[in-house]
């Protein structure tokens, strides 16, 4: 999809400095993934201590 966006130049410069991703387009797509997936952890969060979990952690550990 084509969008042309206004960004902040200082915020897209910092951006780019940290990620060492090349280009603007780059910046853009990384920061909509890492967004999409924080949202999604977020939603998982919600679980926690609610769901009944059956195992043996000490036999499926592999680095014993």
């Amino acid at each position: 999809m084509r969008t042309n966006i206004e960004i902040d130049d200082r915020l897209m410069g910092e951006a780019l400095s940290v990620t060492g991703v090349k280009t603007k387009r780059e910046a853009v797509e990384l920061g909509l993934k890492t967004l999409i997936r924080l949202k999604q952890q977020e939603q998982i969060r919600q679980y926690r201590g609610k769901l009944q979990w059956e195992g043996d952690l000490e036999a499926m550990r592999v680095d014993q």
